[in-house]
């Protein structure tokens, strides 16, 4: 088990205290009550994690990188989509996933910037990343349930009743009762209750935007236990913030916590493919140096404790709005099962 994140190990320090006490500006002690009392159900309070992986190169680059620069990583993500990938190329991705310890997520279906809707042209952003009519429902839904064949354990949603419609058939066993939900960052939750409406939705894990501050961890706390994720550095399309100096107070406040390594300044990679490979790659590779000097910033300021095991994936038991049993339909007789 980890240092319990309330009671600071010995030696973790805050950035620059020592110089800037000598001239009489040394920061306020840490207040215990801001401290967040949850974890994983492992014990660790925080996780790794390498988005914008979109395919088998993508995900060869980053085990490659980890390795050389000693980089653990517990779950990569991509953002094209399931639709955007073949079933070689997910099968090749679960395959080297599951080589080497680490969790797999992967984007669910057709979204609304995708959308022939003008609405996410207009200033407003319309309704933004949500899937519009039962078509778009439907493609989600079937990007998760194919996904989840070829051995995927989870998957990224950006629509509240998405979320919803897939943990129902999590209940129901039309997808496999370990299948983890990762909301996305395009539409997270950015107040205590609406966390907690995510919470309660089905989320597994819960993006959070990068601008929040460290009192909004604090108060999303006192409500939902439900891991964050949290780009340490945001792409420049969620405003491209470097929070690398935050990332012990951010795990102290936010645990459990996710770090992801993103990569502001750098060219959109959606829909991806092989007209953008080298981009991909390349971004990928520098990523995962990114993570690097995150975890060294980690070390020099004594906060590098309490990490997950590699291969930790389960968040531990959250709150759910009850699925009325009448909504889900029994299987009929002979139906082939897709769980």
């Amino acid at each position: 088990m980890s240092a319990s994140p309330s009671s600071p190990p010995p030696g973790r320090r805050r950035p620059g205290e020592q110089p800037l006490g000598v001239v009489g500006l040394a920061a306020p002690a840490p207040d215990p009550a801001d401290a967040s009392p949850h974890s994983f159900p492992d014990g660790g309070t925080w996780r790794t994690e390498v988005p914008s992986v979109e395919g088998p190169e993508a995900l060869a680059v980053v085990l490659e990188e980890s390795s050389r620069l000693g980089v653990p990583v517990h779950r990569v993500s991509q953002g094209s989509g399931v639709w955007m990938l073949t079933d070689a190329e997910i099968a090749d991705m679960v395959g080297m996933c599951a080589e080497h310890d680490i969790e797999l997520c992967l984007f669910t279906g057709p979204r609304g910037t995708w959308d022939i809707g003008a609405g996410t042209r207009t200033l407003s952003g319309g309704a933004g990343l949500r899937a519009r009519g039962h078509d778009a429902l439907a493609g989600c839904v079937e990007d998760a349930v194919r996904a989840t064949e070829l051995g995927v354990k989870c998957l990224l949603v950006a629509d509240e009743g998405v979320l919803w419609t897939l943990h129902r058939l999590r209940v129901a066993g039309v997808l496999p009762a370990d299948t983890t939900f990762k909301v996305s960052a395009l539409i997270g939750p950015v107040n205590p209750a609406s966390y907690a409406v995510f919470e309660q939705l089905g989320g597994d894990s819960i993006n959070i935007p990068s601008d929040l501050t460290l009192d909004h961890l604090t108060e999303i706390r006192r409500v939902s236990r439900a891991p964050m994720d949290l780009y340490i550095e945001a792409p420049d399309d969620l405003g491209g913030y470097v929070r690398m100096y935050d990332a012990a107070e951010l795990i102290r406040r936010g645990a459990p916590l996710y770090l992801k390594f993103g990569l502001s300044k750098a060219p959109g990679l959606y829909p991806s493919g092989a007209h953008v490979g080298e981009t991909v790659r390349a971004t990928a590779r520098e990523r995962v140096r990114r993570g690097r000097l995150v975890l060294d910033l980690l070390a020099r300021h004594g906060a590098a404790d309490g990490m997950s095991p590699l291969g930790s994936r389960l968040p531990g038991e959250l709150q759910r709005f009850p699925v009325p049993a009448a909504v889900i339909p029994a299987p009929a007789a002979g139906a082939v099962s897709r769980a």
